[in-house]
């Protein structure tokens, strides 16, 4: 792999992860701003607040990022050009197959 690739991957990486934090601090403020299962008020009662709001946003954070990131390089398009690899690039279970295409002995 060429240098000059490398810094335009990890761009797309860290755009990514960026992304799925930013989720992840959105998702963790509607749980306390919609108060769902009582979440917003328990935290809201707490001595430690913060510290469970920073835990839960950076565990939260690194889940969303990874889900992010996965699911923006599987909807990379392929590249068709460069001759390797083969197929239709159709999932296995939507190539049409002949029933009666092994032959009898």
């Amino acid at each position: 792999m060429s240098m000059s690739v490398l810094p335009k991957l990890l761009r797309f990486l860290l755009v990514h992860a960026a992304i799925g934090f930013a989720i992840a601090g959105l998702f963790v403020m509607a749980l306390v701003g919609f108060d769902i299962g009582g979440f917003g008020s328990l935290v809201g009662r707490s001595s430690v607040a913060p510290l469970a709001l920073g835990v839960l946003t950076a565990f939260l954070g690194l889940t969303f990022a990874s889900v992010q990131m996965g699911v923006a390089i599987m909807l990379l398009p392929k590249d068709h050009e460069d001759g390797r690899g083969g197929g239709t690039g159709r999932p296995a279970a939507l190539v049409p197959v002949r029933i009666g295409a092994v032959p009898r002995r």
